[in-house]
């Protein structure tokens, strides 16, 4: 039986400010990003969502990045690369702590915004982000687009690399995605996004924006959370892939391990 990871961002709230429904997205994804308080999220969301995670067995992954909470992370920050990587090492250093409290275990990086995008192509950030993760646990995997700048230095690296596709966001005909600025950047019809996800899944293939068709091996598939109807959309791949055979796993537990501890799990 074919497999492939479902991953949502989440804890993407701030205080009485409340985005996406994470619980209800927890009984359909396999893995969850979690916001590490720099574009989204508060300590108290974050061990919210970490405990639901936990006792979902849903992977937790650190959604680190860059230090723009006004802008949703979605602004480039031009800091230096000893900054960003002692922001990185912070964000993910605060939700390890907050996962141990949990009895959890974070077990990816994915960045999240214009950091993602970023060190797809940009050599100088993406060495910081990959030295961030190495310094503070090189047993984490890097979550990336495929063909990314990023991917090829963590692999470099010694770090575990998976590659990412969108369910829901369009592509450039050189597999980067379309900017969220530019028209039908995002994908809101539920039957397309299910067509490609499950093209994306069996034949690795999807079809960029200017009708071209560029090839796109991935390891999980985003499904976002924060937009109307998230949950109906991402419940409609999930039941698409299974229908197919496919069965929905994560992809970031190595041999066989538990995904949560004990405490996590009686919680």
């Amino acid at each position: 039986m074919v497999g492939i990871d479902l991953n949502s961002d989440m804890g993407e709230s701030f205080g009485r400010w409340t985005l996406g429904d994470d619980t209800a997205l927890l009984d359909v994804v396999s893995s969850a990003n979690v916001a590490c308080g720099f574009h989204a999220g508060d300590p108290a969301g974050m061990f919210r969502t970490v405990g639901y995670a936990a006792s979902h067995g849903v992977t937790i992954g650190a959604h680190v990045a860059y230090r723009d909470l006004a802008g949703f992370g979605r602004r480039y920050v031009d800091e230096t690369p000893a900054d960003l990587t002692a922001d990185v090492i912070y964000q993910i250093g605060a939700l390890e702590g907050i996962a141990a409290a949990s009895g959890a275990r974070v077990r990816y990086v994915k960045p999240h915004g214009a950091l993602y995008n970023r060190i797809a192509v940009d050599e100088r950030h993406a060495k910081a982000v990959v030295e961030a993760i190495t310094e503070v646990d090189p047993s984490l995997a890097l979550l990336t687009l495929p063909g990314s700048v990023v991917g090829r230095l963590a692999e470099d690296a010694g770090l575990r690399v998976f590659r990412e596709a969108f369910a829901d966001r369009a592509y450039t005909p050189d597999g980067h995605l379309v900017s969220r600025r530019e028209p039908r950047a995002v994908i809101i019809d539920t039957t397309q996004v299910t067509s490609r996800v499950l093209r994306m899944v069996e034949d690795g293939i999807v079809t960029a924006i200017d009708g071209t068709v560029v090839r796109l091996d991935a390891d999980s598939v985003c499904v976002h959370g924060d937009s109307p109807g998230a949950v109906t959309m991402a419940t409609a791949v999930h039941k698409a892939l299974e229908d197919e055979g496919i069965r929905v796993r994560p992809f970031a537990i190595e041999d066989g391990s538990p995904q949560v501890s004990t405490k996590a799990m009686k919680s």
